[in-house]
């Protein structure tokens, strides 16, 4: 098969929110298909730390670097220390991001800035910095979530902030589409992990898994494989879509 990307197994990444979960399984598949990783956290750098070595231990390259994705300074930052550690970087996810849920008129207003700082505000200054340092032909993909297409109850600040980064997804992807570059969204649906089952009974969880169509929960590692696909040199005319890895739920 005949492409015109040139992202390859040399090409640096960086992951944010990269230090657990979602974020976590994104930064080992790609380390696993040769990709030096930056693993970017903003809290927690023992977790942070632990995905490095997992990383290192499987043979891959990571490093981690602190840095608050809500700040534009820090993504400046974090993209020249990927730089000054693996060369030019050619790969971002933007996947942090923050969930506060509850009804619209529950929600304070730290709450609503919290949720748009790193979600929203995040994607974009991801956005901002890769359109000046990223490598042409490079990839960037933003993680939102399937809830978004359904409008979930006690969702509505946190789905209104990934509604953003579906929006900032397909400009951008006609902004940055002369220099070659896809931009495209991951929308995971139920994934198993522990901030889904926080708060929820064996029995709340036995009885979600069970109305899904497939009669269970996606795996962090499913949404790794869409992303995986999504920076692959055989995806370069993929690009300003939303791919909703949720099973066939919505």
């Amino acid at each position: 098969m005949t492409t015109t990307g040139t992202v390859d197994s040399s090409t640096a990444a960086i992951v944010t929110g990269g230090s657990r979960s979602i974020g976590r399984a994104i930064a080992q598949r790609l380390a696993a298909e040769g990709h030096p990783v930056v693993v970017n956290y903003a809290n927690g750098a023992d977790a942070a730390a632990e995905t490095v070595r997992t990383i290192v231990d499987a043979g891959g390259r990571a490093t981690s670097v602190r840095a608050d994705v809500a700040s534009a300074t820090d993504m400046e930052r974090l993209f020249g220390a990927a730089a000054s550690t693996y060369g030019q970087v050619g790969i971002l996810v933007n996947n942090a991001g923050v969930s506060i849920l509850g009804e619209l008129d529950e929600m304070a207003a730290d709450d609503y800035d919290r949720v748009f700082d790193v979600s929203a505000r995040g994607t974009y200054n991801g956005l901002r910095a890769a359109a000046a340092h990223l490598a042409d032909r490079g990839r960037i993909v933003n993680l939102s979530s399937t809830a978004v297409a359904v409008a979930t109850p006690r969702m509505g600040v946190y789905l209104a902030a990934k509604a953003a980064v579906e929006t900032f997804t397909r400009v951008a992807a006609k902004e940055l589409a002369p220099r070659g570059i896809t931009v495209n969204a991951v929308a995971p649906g139920l994934i198993r992990s522990a901030m889904f089952a926080d708060g929820k009974t064996p029995e709340q969880l036995a009885a979600i898994e069970k109305a899904a169509p497939a009669a269970r929960l996606g795996e962090v590692g499913e949404v790794a494989d869409a992303v995986a696909l999504l920076v692959a040199p055989e995806a370069s005319w993929i690009s300003g879509q939303v791919i909703r890895v949720n099973g066939g739920a919505a």
